[in-house]
């Protein structure tokens, strides 16, 4: 299988560590879908990072969608079953990609948009979302207990991780990270595991 796009998005770094951590095997090609927008086309042509392409030729596209795929590969899943665990990692889960979005809104805002473009009460509401996203992010991770090993994280942790770190080096200062310590430390500590090390962020 080939997966498709760069490690600077968290969609692809996200499906990208999972499935590592899975031991479900690919390939990872680092195809932009700006920089490199014809040959992103040519293997899909909707231009959606990350992309599968299935050992059958299927193109598969969203991140949760191919993990959604590479569990049942796997025959596991990173999500817990016992029911309340479950929840709770849902909710992390959806906070966490709720925050990613509207700070890939705020990068493709300030750094593609010409300024005289922007609308100020759009990018006011953006950020408006992006930070109560993130408060109720850190509310959840300050009883999220670190994990011993990277064969112990969950869901949950690992799209949390990606999402902060993603949001700390494409928008410095913007989410700060004083206000959510638990969050940081988390990630501070996820980043070591092997799987974080082999995958980096950019």
């Amino acid at each position: 299988m080939r997966l498709i796009g760069m490690l600077d998005s968290p969609y692809v770094r996200r499906a990208a560590i999972a499935m590592r951590l899975l031991g479900v095997p690919y390939s990872h090609e680092s195809v932009s879908v700006f920089s490199t927008f014809e040959q992103f086309r040519a293997i899909n042509p909707v231009v959606k990072a990350p992309t599968l392409v299935c050992d059958n030729d299927v193109v598969l596209m969203d991140s949760t969608l191919i993990i959604d795929y590479a569990e049942a590969l796997a025959g596991r899943s990173l999500m817990p079953s016992d029911l309340p665990a479950r929840q709770r990692a849902l909710r992390i889960v959806g906070l966490a990609l709720a925050a990613c979005e509207k700070a890939v809104q705020n990068v493709y805002e300030h750094n593609l948009r010409p300024s005289e473009k922007m609308h100020a009460p759009w990018v006011a509401r953006v950020d408006g979302q992006r930070d109560s996203a993130f408060a109720l992010l850190e509310r959840e991770m300050t009883t999220l207990p670190l994990p011993a090993s990277e064969q112990a994280l969950d869901q949950a942790g690992l799209t949390a991780a990606v999402v902060w770190t993603f949001t700390q080096a494409l928008l410095p200062g913007k989410v700060d990270p004083a206000a959510h310590p638990a969050l940081a430390a988390f990630t501070a500590s996820v980043e070591q595991f092997p799987s974080f090390v082999a995958l980096p962020h950019a």
